[in-house]
């Protein structure tokens, strides 16, 4: 049952003829019910309230293109709140930022075979493996030790390794 099934009697019931009339109702608006829209409007509302998220976006970008309507890139604001009076060239905001990568993920390459020990304890305690599992584990070297791992703990994580005489690598 839908909230048009509930609502409708409802509104039969409290005799609101301009509300039926419209046919819908726009919950949470802050603009008035009152005013009449056109068919047309309506219907393309209705066609475009069907539409799935990947349509929509499609929609979107169908009718920038034919329209001729270009992505607006806002001005930052100053830090007093006023708009900012300096208002830089379209070409010079198109510069892409290059993004530095923060995620990481935790390679076990290779191990001194004096140090073994030592490293099948370190991964015990990081993956919480038993000492079995952290032994089959570091033999099975070339291996992915953590993923999705920020870059601050992943450095950590190389360094106490690479001090025990493990080769780790951060990809």
């Amino acid at each position: 049952m839908s909230i048009r099934q509930v609502i409708k009697p409802t509104i039969k019931r409290s005799r609101c003829k301009n509300l039926i009339s419209l046919g819908t109702i726009r919950y949470n608006s802050t603009t008035s019910t009152t005013t009449q829209i056109d068919a047309k409007i309506t219907t393309i509302v209705d066609q475009i309230e069907k539409l799935t998220l990947l349509e929509t976006s499609q929609l979107i970008s169908e009718l920038k293109e034919r329209l001729n309507i270009s992505d607006i890139a806002l001005p930052a604001a100053s830090s007093n709140g006023a708009p900012s009076q300096q208002q830089a060239p379209v070409e010079e905001e198109v510069q892409e930022p290059i993004e530095e990568k923060t995620i990481f993920s935790i390679k076990l390459e290779s191990f001194d075979a004096k140090s073994k020990p030592k490293i099948i304890k370190e991964v015990k305690g990081l993956l919480g493996l038993s000492l079995v599992e952290s032994k089959k584990f570091v033999e099975s070297a070339p291996k992915i030790l953590k993923e999705n791992v920020a870059k601050e703990d992943a450095e950590k994580i190389k360094a106490t390794l690479e001090g025990l005489g493990a080769k780790v690598s951060l990809e």
